[in-house]
């Protein structure tokens, strides 16, 4: 499981260019079932993404399609873990 911090790099009119392709992207990923939850930081420095994936390499791939990291809109940190503990009705998200 992962979380992805992203920290804007630039002003909010240019982030706010790039929102339409970026929930596409978000889109793409939340289809395929491997993103979970996203939204934004508050204050608006950036956003959230948690997701479920095998490996931390495929996070980093994916997150090389978002269309803020193509035209270096954000920073991203990437934190790897692995729940102990959840809700139930939270078990279809995590991955062996």
């Amino acid at each position: 499981m992962f979380i992805i911090s992203l920290t804007y790099r630039t002003s909010l009119d240019r982030v706010e260019r790039f929102i339409p392709e970026h929930n596409s992207f978000l889109q793409k990923y939340y289809d395929l079932e491997l993103f979970i939850a996203s939204g934004r930081k508050e204050p608006r420095t950036g956003g959230i993404i948690v997701a479920s994936a095998r490996s931390k390499a495929e996070i980093e791939q994916i997150i090389k399609e978002d269309p803020f990291y193509i035209h270096q809109i954000a920073d991203y940190d990437i934190v790897e873990f692995i729940p102990s503990k959840y809700n139930e009705n939270f078990k279809f998200f995590i991955k062996d």
